[in-house]
């Protein structure tokens, strides 16, 4: 198989997990992050935004994983490809969050702390 149907089903895995918290947000009629919200990357959207910024996602998603390629959920290098590409866009937004937390907790700037939180006895994710 080509090497970008791979790197399609990764993307596809990002897209797949990113609608996870948009949908669910919206379904609970809680306000979440989106890039439409204002001011970008602080503020948050609507949960009607977020349902249908999920299903976008979603969308997305299955046209990267089922319409490149043939993707077979029983062989393992594309069930890899796009679990990969969801494991790692949950880690970085996991990491990404408590980085944040910790910015706004103690005041410090991202610039100069480094990236992942490599902040010791802060609390933050440390990643080695």
């Amino acid at each position: 198989m080509n090497w970008t149907t791979y790197v399609s089903y990764f993307f596809g895995g990002i897209f797949l997990t990113n609608a996870i918290p948009h949908i669910v947000s919206g379904m609970t009629g809680r306000a979440f992050q989106s890039p439409f919200a204002k001011p970008a990357g602080e503020g948050l959207s609507s949960s009607t935004v977020n349902v249908i910024w999920g299903f976008f996602n979603l969308i997305v998603a299955y046209l990267l994983i089922f319409h490149v390629g043939t993707f077979n959920l029983y062989s393992t290098p594309d069930v890899f490809a796009m679990g990969l590409g969801c494991f790692l866009i949950a880690l970085f937004t996991v990491d990404m969050h408590e980085l944040l937390l910790h910015f706004r907790r103690y005041g410090v700037h991202p610039y100069y702390e480094g990236f992942f939180g490599r902040i010791a006895g802060h609390g933050a994710i440390h990643v080695s």
